[in-house]
């Protein structure tokens, strides 16, 4: 892996665009007090980087709901028979593919694999569970949890620290 040099800029403009990535560049550049030019350079640095890996609109699960119908999310852990890494990656590359899925962790100790997903409604959920983990036979146990409240969803990696 490549040495990556970030300064205090650099890691103002990463915390400042996880913040709102939505700002315009002469406002972004007002709040690092740095050129618009600088800016945009610095910017464009990071992305060509991989530092930022893309920039998304967060919706409003709730509010989502209310106009195309009532969502389920879940958190679903799942238990492979077999962890070898061909297996491992043929059920990642699978799942990851899949719309409903929203994100997908391997872990350890525990499950192998935990998972959040989103579905309209109860059906749907069951169609992706029988498309996804019911028709593997590598699947050994799928443990879900559905949600009942959102209290909290970030993407955020703590800079602030770093950049004062």
């Amino acid at each position: 892996m490549e040495q990556i040099d970030l300064d205090a800029t650099d890691l103002q403009l990463l915390e400042q665009l996880q913040n709102d990535s939505s700002r315009s560049n002469l406002d972004l550049a007002a709040l690092v007090h740095v050129s618009p030019p600088t800016c945009l350079r610095r910017v464009k640095r990071l992305r060509d980087l991989g530092l930022i890996e893309r920039e998304i609109a967060v919706l409003s699960v709730d509010k989502m709901s209310a106009v195309v119908g009532h969502g389920l999310c879940a958190i679903v852990e799942i238990t492979l028979d077999r962890q070898d890494s061909a297996a491992l990656e043929a059920f990642e590359d699978r799942v990851i593919a899949d719309e409903a899925v929203q994100q997908c962790y391997r872990v350890s100790p525990g499950p192998d694999f935990c998972l959040v997903v989103h579905a309209a409604h109860m059906p749907d959920y069951l169609a992706m569970v029988k498309r996804l983990f019911t028709a593997d036979a590598n699947v050994r146990n799928v443990k879900t949890f559905f949600s009942i409240k959102r209290s909290k969803f970030g993407a955020r990696v703590p800079l602030k620290h770093l950049a004062a």
